[in-house]
């Protein structure tokens, strides 16, 4: 049987990594189509803001898998990253990065069992990319959270979990700080962890999750977070077992799945051929697994590992030793773990997997609509974002002597700190502030009103965003300010 692949090769080091890791998976004896195809910094230059040409859009929707080496994304400027689109055009939600202590790889947890997979969020948060500049001064990002993106990550981490045999699910959140976006995700795997009671649960902060990676690695199994956090302790957990060289990945969706290494494209790096391969060999691994070839996978994994064990290290490994001149190029690394291909490595470390004593569960439908929601929907007022340069004090007095008959200002803020009135401390004026206006009693709210409230405010200061404080079931959906 024959597998239609994408493979993009990427930019800086890409090319050799994926040329290494091609070469051994056709070695593998697995027999691959590969199509060949573009994406990041030479499709930037040529004026597709996407980063992704239709051709490897058109490449992937017949294929369903891609192979694809690291994209280099514009740093604080230009075109949005090449790697978030494509997540985001397959709607890949799920990022599974695994990490576990490799032989023959040194690091400071050797024998400690390190043995968990990090599962993070790949469409939404803060990676969503939606932000303004409000003012010349202030710009602004919106963390969106949803309760159906929440709902397949953490039931993904759940179904991973049960089909590996795995014990325990972790949710890393910021939920003491974010109450409606974090705390949405928090409570959505609290609601989830009923479903699946043969898997322990539990919720840390995720700084406390940092903290507890750093200690004690070893006490984690399937850890899942969201896309910014996750991003963030999956570069720590590489860091655990050897460095972002051994950091492998997979991009699933429902539909296609796209494999990469962790790392960038290091592009001081390009054309010398010191590259270390094994983190696209070992997410090309993960692919085999994806398309059903998984005693090829192992073959494939046992040659790395073999190769690794046998003391042939990459640039970033013998600089650990202190033994650079003794390191392996990026071809002589694939040549190395091709020689070895049907050898196994001496040392097996203990593996999380595999522990189940019944069969694996048949998979739970997931993230069903279900009867639509019948929560009582009211909305209680209105926040006002405006660029002034005005001492809060005098600002509020102005706007409240506007407000006219049908609304009154509550409070004004900065940076989600009370401002006005009666706020004590000091905060810098960055010339923004959010004016948040409540309907009189006996005037209910209504969108003429907000029209009009918004042609009185901005005939005195400019407006620059406005939301409508939504509450839901008799809750508050919005927050109010620190020090109120």
């Amino acid at each position: 049987m024959s597998y239609k692949v994408t493979l993009i090769p990427g930019d800086g080091v890409g090319p050799e990594v994926a040329e290494a890791t091609r070469r051994v998976i056709d070695a593998s004896g697995v027999r691959i189509d590969w199509e060949v195809a573009e994406a990041g910094a030479e499709v930037f230059k040529r004026g597709d803001t996407s980063g992704v040409p239709r051709e490897t859009r058109d490449s992937i929707e017949r294929t369903r898998v891609a192979l694809k080496g690291p994209l280099e994304t514009p740093v604080g400027f230009g075109e949005k990253s090449a790697n978030v689109t494509l997540r985001k055009l397959f709607e890949t939600y799920a990022n599974v990065r695994p990490a576990r202590q490799i032989p023959g790889v040194p690091t400071r947890y050797d024998g400690e069992g390190i043995d968990f997979i990090v599962v993070r969020e790949n469409i939404e948060d803060l990676y969503a990319g939606v932000e303004y500049e409000n003012t010349r001064d202030v710009a602004v990002g919106l963390k969106i959270i949803t309760r159906r993106g929440s709902e397949k990550i953490i039931r993904y981490a759940f179904e991973l979990a049960e089909r590996e045999g795995r014990t325990k699910v972790s949710v890393g959140h910021k939920a003491n700080i974010l109450k409606h976006t974090e705390g949405l995700f928090k409570a959505v795997g609290e609601e989830l962890a009923a479903e699946y009671p043969g898997i322990a649960f539990e919720h840390l902060i995720i700084d406390n999750v940092a903290h507890q990676m750093v200690k004690n690695p070893a006490q984690f199994d399937v850890l899942v977070a969201t896309n910014l956090h996750g991003d963030i302790i999956s570069d720590l957990a590489s860091g655990l077992v050897g460095g972002l060289g051994f950091a492998a990945s997979g991009n699933y969706g429902d539909e296609v799945a796209i494999f990469e290494a962790v790392h960038g494209s290091a592009p001081k790096y390009a054309g010398k051929n010191v590259i270390n391969p094994t983190a696209l060999i070992l997410s090309a691994v993960m692919m085999l697994d994806h398309l059903g070839e998984k005693a090829a996978a192992r073959t494939v994994e046992d040659a790395v590992f073999a190769t690794l064990e046998a003391g042939a290290v990459t640039l970033d490994v013998a600089r650990q030793t202190g033994d650079v001149e003794s390191a392996t190029s990026t071809s002589g690394f694939a040549d190395k773990v091709i020689e070895n291909l049907g050898r196994t490595p001496s040392v097996r470390y203990p593996s999380k997997a595999g522990q189940r004593s019944g069969p694996v569960p048949a998979p739970r439908a997931r993230w069903a609509t279900g009867a639509a929601r019948q929560i009582e929907t009211a909305i209680h007022g209105v926040d006002i974002y405006v660029e002034a340069e005005m001492d809060p004090v005098a600002l509020g007095d102005m706007l409240s002597a506007i407000a006219g008959p049908d609304w009154w200002l509550e409070f004004i803020s900065t940076r989600g700190t009370l401002v006005y009135p009666n706020a004590g401390g000091r905060m810098d004026n960055v010339g923004w502030w959010r004016c948040r206006f409540i309907p009189v009693q006996g005037h209910p709210y209504s969108e003429a009103g907000f029209a009009g409230l918004l042609q009185r405010v901005n005939a005195k200061v400019p407006w620059v965003q406005a939301f409508k404080l939504r509450g839901y079931g008799g809750k508050a959906g919005y927050t109010a300010p620190q020090g109120a």
